[in-house]
């Protein structure tokens, strides 16, 4: 078998990589890169020479052509057309010996993928009448994010007030539901250290299973300074890509969860060898969300042959779009897997919604300093 060629199909702002062959088998994977994906389509374009011929079956061969066999190497939009070619490569394994892929990755770790939500709301008895919701679908945990909505509703953000009003959020959530369900507190990137110091130390108290993205993710050695100073555990890595970039936050035991995002850090392949690298320091995994079934679905195949994942972010509970299919199904917190060839996803491409380009929100303080996204 032979690859013959690296289409790239966007649905809205979502791109996929579909990798065709020459015995009619195809392969679907996804490089959606929030913003910046019609680079990562160009990127797909120049892949395509370098890896036709080639036998797909050569997974790891290939990866490391794409990602060493050039000048250029790393970086978000590089890594995420190579994890666009490296899902597909592995639906096509998949589909090739009529198995799901987590067969491929040495079988199942569990029975069920454990799924946690985003909890909003603008103040906190908002917040707490969503979160009732949530539990009463199934959720045992909740993720939240305060500081969002009122930076938004305000037009600015600024990190000290930030700071104030999410602890008040966090504190009414946790008299709101209870010992029991778990609660992530999210900061996205926004804060300083010692912002991020502040924060952390003011809601320890009510017990988040962990805080997440503390500080940018631009100097992972700056996670010593939040280490020293705070004890709730800490997560970071869906900002990063490949296995070099936790190297010092795993080898220096600098946070607890592992949040990587098999979208940007390198497809299955770099997932699993982030996940093995992390196991050797007893590090749980809790993988970013991703923005289609394709990727979610890469996710849930490596999450399920992955013996130290913990839990998965997801936001895929009802309807996926009408360009894809996905063999998963949602009940009570958790994910079960069918038993569907390769990642157990298919993409019509004749139901893909036509491209549009995608923005994130520019923040500002107050003064009109740039914020960090």
């Amino acid at each position: 078998m032979k690859i013959t060629a690296v289409k790239r199909i966007f649905s809205g702002h979502n791109i996929y990589a579909k990798v065709e062959t020459d015995e009619g088998i195809h392969g679907i994977g996804e490089g959606t890169l929030n913003s910046r994906e019609a680079a990562v389509a160009a990127v797909l374009e120049a892949i395509e020479p370098v890896i036709c011929q080639k036998d797909p079956f050569d997974i790891e061969h290939i990866w490391q052509d794409i990602f060493r066999g050039t000048f250029w190497r790393g970086g978000p939009v590089l890594m995420s057309a190579l994890s666009a070619v490296d899902m597909a490569l592995w639906d096509i394994k998949g589909k090739a010996l009529s198995t799901p892929v987590y067969n491929l990755l040495g079988g199942r770790c569990r029975d069920k993928i454990r799924v946690y939500s985003h909890c909003g709301g603008k103040t906190p008895d908002e917040l707490c009448r969503n979160a009732e919701q949530l539990l009463k679908r199934g959720f045992t945990v909740l993720r939240i994010c305060p500081h969002d909505v009122n930076a938004k509703d305000e037009g600015f953000y600024e990190p000290g007030r930030q700071v104030r009003l999410s602890v008040k959020f966090m504190k009414a959530l946790r008299a709101a539901v209870g010992e029991e369900p778990e609660i992530i507190f999210e900061c996205h990137t926004r804060f300083s250290p010692a912002r991020a110091i502040e924060l952390i130390n003011a809601i320890a108290e009510y017990r988040p299973v962990f805080v997440e993205d503390p500080i940018r993710s631009d100097s992972p050695e700056s996670f010593r300074v939040l280490r020293s100073q705070t004890s709730a555990p800490l997560a970071t890595g869906e900002k990063f890509g490949g296995v070099w970039d936790y190297k010092t936050l795993i080898e220096e035991d600098l946070i607890d969860y592992l949040r990587t995002d098999v979208c940007n850090c390198g497809g299955i392949s770099s997932m699993r060898k982030i996940a093995a690298y992390g196991e050797t320091h007893y590090m749980e995994m809790v993988p970013h969300g991703l923005p289609s079934a394709v990727g979610m679905m890469a996710a849930f195949q490596t999450d399920m042959a992955t013996p130290n994942f913990f839990m998965q972010e997801c936001g895929l509970y009802g309807d996926i779009g009408a360009h894809l299919e996905m063999d998963a199904e949602y009940k009570d917190g958790f994910f079960t897997l069918g038993n569907s060839p390769g990642l157990g996803v298919a993409l019509d491409e004749t139901k893909c919604r036509p491209y549009t380009s995608y923005e994130h929100p520019h923040w500002h303080r107050e003064d009109g300093t740039v914020q960090d996204w």
